[in-house]
């Protein structure tokens, strides 16, 4: 029998002063089977660092032609492709060619590592950034995940504080590689 993926709810309000973004979002993430809280909790971040309108949860981790969360445009053409995690190469350029943009949240005691390892063959898509999330950070972030979540993510000079009201995360994401195309 196969498991079925919990449900949360997330009300997240978002003050990102950097990209002038203001407004709240009522989520719900379904967490798949073998999904972390730390993986849901990341992906709840990249969806507070890019919030808009059009940007949706993909089926992700249950779907692997989906990705973690991307924004389409009234036509249907992906403007951008979001991964959370540690993406093999083949995934990622499949991305760069179905997506205007793509973006990877790498986080994990991994990250630097797969990032040594990816940095050359990924180095060819010039719609690709990455972007690495601090360990300490995301397994913080992990320890605000509850099935009902009231959170407040605040944007400012390339860092985020996330809150739940009671506990305040501070997560600085660092730039491993910038799209050279807008």
């Amino acid at each position: 029998m196969a498991l079925n993926a919990t449900i949360f709810k997330a009300d997240l309000t978002v003050t990102d002063t950097d990209r002038g973004y203001y407004a709240t979002h009522a989520l719900v993430l379904a967490r798949h089977p073998s999904e972390t809280d730390e993986r849901m909790m990341v992906r709840l971040l990249a969806f507070a660092l890019n919030a808009g309108e059009a940007l949706a949860f993909g089926k992700g981790l249950s779907d692997e032609e989906e990705p973690a969360l991307w924004e389409k445009d009234l036509t249907g053409a992906i403007r951008l492709w979001i991964e959370v995690g540690l993406p093999d190469e083949k995934s990622v350029r499949r991305a760069c060619g179905r997506a205007a943009q793509v973006r990877i949240y790498a986080y994990g005691r991994n990250a630097e590592r797969w990032w040594q390892d990816a940095q050359s063959a990924l180095a060819r898509p010039d719609n690709l950034t990455v972007i690495a999330l601090p360990p300490v950070a995301t397994q913080s972030l992990a320890e605000l995940a509850q099935r009902t979540m009231h959170i407040q993510c605040t944007v400012q000079d390339g860092t985020a504080w996330v809150t739940d009201g009671a506990r305040t995360v501070e997560i600085a994401p660092g730039l491993l590689s910038a799209a050279r195309r807008p």
